[in-house]
């Protein structure tokens, strides 16, 4: 796609992946593996034609989707400022300390921002990181003699091993995984778009929707065979280029060759991994932040109709209110049950179809019927093309 697009290990394939490995452990690894190897070849079959059918994704759809995949993230975000996951039952969780530590990036990285030119600006939130982790290590948070332990354990080199945990076909993590390609293509679309939209003020072209569609298939189905989670283009990219202006295919492909040599090389790794998860909490709450904003971004293209503001609510409400009470479908099949609580899926179907199937004279009714006159229209229409 010729583009700075960053593939990452997506949070939308978790819900799909938690229920198969669920009281199986390392057992259900070989079906996993399987569903995200058949799952990347049928994200790469999308990509040869999701171009054509870019009529059905316009900004209501792509924005929707940028916007549910940040709002998804932010409870991310606070959970690491907090402590992390694993802490939630602890005392710790939530203490001044680790708050601290969180608020040390987001000052320094804000400090920066906006108080500052050229490479400062631009390296803002890394070098907030960097100021996070010293004060990560004065306060005792991390200790020298852990970076050190943590370094000698580390082998010096290690390299990938193909099906080292075996494979095999369920029907359940295939059909998962391939539905969750789609949603995943939708994101990349609104991705590429918010990307082209941020750092160079278009929109994005046909070609490298479809590139970028196809290179996620690509490096999911090569992370599967090598033991690796479905790969999609980092929506955490589209608020970081938002965030620096800088929109250089060379600065990816360095961090690219940098990700690579941690991978092989584990010393490497094990000292990025030291990093203290309320750090990089600090970080990840401005950057999943930027996700919302690109995603309201890309929906201020929306005139705000009666008929794109029905789309927009039920779809929003349907997929965040699924994804916050996943309960409350709790009698549907386990794969079914699965695909709806992931927010993603069912808020994307709904909005896609939607904007399909409502006749488009509802764009002609006032929309202070449903908003009480506090509507306002953005600059682009949501017309069907067809």
């Amino acid at each position: 796609a010729r583009l700075p697009i960053v593939q990452g290990t997506s949070f939308a394939f978790l819900p799909i992946m938690i229920p198969l490995v669920a009281g199986k452990g390392v057992e259900a690894l070989p079906a996993l593996f399987g569903g995200v190897l058949v799952g990347g070849l049928f994200h790469m079959v999308l990509g040869t034609f999701i171009g054509r059918i870019r009529f059905a994704l316009p900004p209501l759809v792509t924005g929707l989707v940028v916007t549910m995949i940040g709002l998804a993230l932010v409870k991310v975000g606070i959970q690491y400022a907090a402590g992390g996951v694993p802490a939630i039952d602890q005392p710790e969780y939530g203490s001044l300390l680790n708050w601290s530590a969180a608020l040390v990036v987001i000052v320094a990285t804000l400090g920066l921002k906006f108080f500052t030119r050229g490479m400062l600006s631009v390296s803002a939130v890394v070098i907030g990181i960097a100021l996070g982790y010293i004060y990560a290590l004065a306060v005792g948070m991390i200790t020298f003699e852990g970076i050190v332990t943590s370094w000698d354990r580390a082998a010096t080199v290690a390299l990938p091993i193909p099906f080292a945990y075996g494979f095999e076909f369920s029907f359940a993590a295939v059909v998962g995984f391939c539905l969750m390609a789609f949603v995943s293509a939708v994101e990349t679309v609104g991705d590429v778009s918010g990307i082209t939209k941020g750092g160079a003020g278009r929109e994005a072209t046909d070609a490298e929707i479809t590139g970028a569609t196809y290179a996620d298939g690509l490096g999911s189905a090569i992370a599967g065979v090598f033991g690796g989670f479905p790969n999609t283009s980092f929506s955490q990219n589209v608020g970081l280029i938002a965030m620096t202006g800088v929109m250089s295919r060379h600065v990816v492909t360095i961090g690219a060759l940098f990700l690579i040599l941690c991978g092989l090389v584990p010393k490497v790794g094990a000292v990025i991994r030291t990093i203290p998860i309320e750090v990089l909490g600090g970080g990840v709450i401005v950057m999943f932040g930027m996700v919302v904003a690109a995603g309201v971004s890309m929906l201020s293209d929306v005139n705000w109709n009666r008929r794109n503001m029905v789309i927009f609510a039920i779809s929003l409400s349907i997929g965040l209110g699924l994804q916050l009470d996943p309960k409350a479908v709790q009698y549907l099949p386990d794969t079914l049950r699965v695909l709806m609580t992931s927010g993603l899926l069912p808020a994307a179907l709904i909005a896609i179809v939607l904007n399909l199937l409502l006749p488009e004279q509802l764009s002609d009714d006032a929309t202070e019927e449903v908003s009480g006159g506090l509507s306002g229209h953005g600059k682009g229409s949501l017309e069907k093309r067809g």
